[in-house]
Parts: structure tokens; sequence; C-alpha cells
């Protein structure tokens, strides 16, 4: 059994077996010291059960974030990317036009623009 915190940083080294099978283990574990607390173990077991349950949330967080690398790469050339590996922004950035999208000119408005520019003043500047 695992009695010690796990450190983050080992984590991330560590293959994706290595750490589904570490996570078995630390579930096990869990469901372990659930029943010894149920049956009347010791104090000193609740404060494992919390470490434990901190532990399994750092191996689903270094599990999960290797996922989502690895979607990104999958994703990397793609015309769509999917919705949760979309930059967030606010509702209003995400539905504004793109920079493209504003710059275009329509054909009417460069037949105005060409014919009748915006006019150019002479300003005698006070000193």
């Amino acid at each position: 059994m695992s009695s010690a915190k796990v450190k983050a940083g080992q984590l991330w080294g560590k293959g994706k077996d290595d750490l589904k099978k570490q996570l078995d283990d630390l579930k096990s574990e869990l469901g372990q010291l659930r029943v010894q607390k149920i049956a009347g173990g010791a104090a000193s077991k609740l404060t494992k059960i919390h470490d434990l349950r901190k532990s399994i949330a750092r191996v689903l967080t270094v599990i999960n974030s290797n996922q989502r690398t690895q979607l990104r790469l999958y994703y990397k050339g793609k015309k769509y990317l999917p919705l949760d590996l979309r930059p967030k922004q606010t509702r209003a950035i995400r539905r504004r036009l793109s920079k493209k999208e504003a710059s275009i000119v329509t054909e009417k408005q460069k037949k105005k623009q060409m014919h009748f520019p915006q006019r150019k003043y002479a300003v005698k500047a006070e000193a």
C-alpha cells in the first residue's frame, strides 16, 4: 500500500498504464480505509482518507491533462476543434466577426469610396 502522499512532480514522468495502476491501488486502499472507519478505526485513518482522496485527484489531473494534450496534437491541423479544446473567452468575443470578415468591403462601398473620397481641408494652426 502507498501510505505516503503522491507528489504531482513524480506523476508527470509516468506512462498511462502506470498512472492507471496507481489510481486503482489508491482507490482500493481508500475503500479499505472506509470499511475500517465504519468498523471503528482510529482517528488517524480519517486524515489518511483525506490524503488518499487528494492523491487520487492528483493522479486523475495528470491523466486528464495528458489526454487533453494528446487531443490537442490530434486536432492540430484539422478544420474544426472540439468545443472543450477551443479558447473559452467570452460569449461576445466568440461571436464577434473575425479580422478577415470585418475587413471585407462590398463592391458598392468600394465604388462609393472611390468616387466620393473623404475631403481634405487645409487648416491653419494657431500659434
